[in-house]
C-alpha cells in the first residue's frame, strides 16, 4: 500500500498546489476579460479600410473610407475589408499569446 507522506505530496505539499492552481484559474479568468476589453485595430489599404474586434477575435466595428468603393471593382473592396481582417487577427493572436501564454503549463492542457 502507497504512503503518500512520505517523500511524496501529501498534506501540506498538495493544500499549497491546490492554492496555487486556484490563484491561476483566478488569474487567467482576469485575463479573459481583459482580452475581451482589448481593443484590435486591423488595418489595410492605407487605413482604408478598418475593423474594430477584441483580443478574442470578436469583430465590433468596420469602417471603409468612400475612396475604395468602386462598384465596378467590388473585388478589390473585398481583399481589403480580408486584409484588414487579417492584420486584426494577427494583432489578436499576439496580445492572447502573451497575456495567455503563462497559462499554457508547458504544453499540459494547452491553450493553442
Amino acid at each position: 500500500m502507497a504512503n503518500f507522506n512520505r517523500g511524496g505530496m501529501g498534506g501540506a505539499g498538495m493544500q499549497n498546489l491546490m492554492k496555487q492552481a486556484q490563484k491561476m484559474q483566478e488569474e487567467m479568468q482576469e485575463t479573459e476579460k481583459l482580452l475581451d476589453e482589448w481593443e484590435i485595430v486591423g488595418t489595410s489599404g492605407g487605413e482604408a479600410v478598418v475593423v474594430y474586434m477584441n483580443a478574442k477575435k470578436i469583430i465590433d466595428g468596420i469602417e471603409i473610407d468612400k475612396s475604395v468603393i468602386d462598384p465596378e471593382d467590388e473585388e478589390m473592396l473585398e481583399d481589403l475589408v480580408m486584409a484588414a481582417i487579417l492584420d486584426g487577427y494577427k494583432k489578436a493572436d499576439e496580445v492572447y499569446r502573451e497575456k495567455m501564454g503563462k497559462f499554457n503549463m508547458g504544453g499540459m492542457g494547452g491553450l493553442f
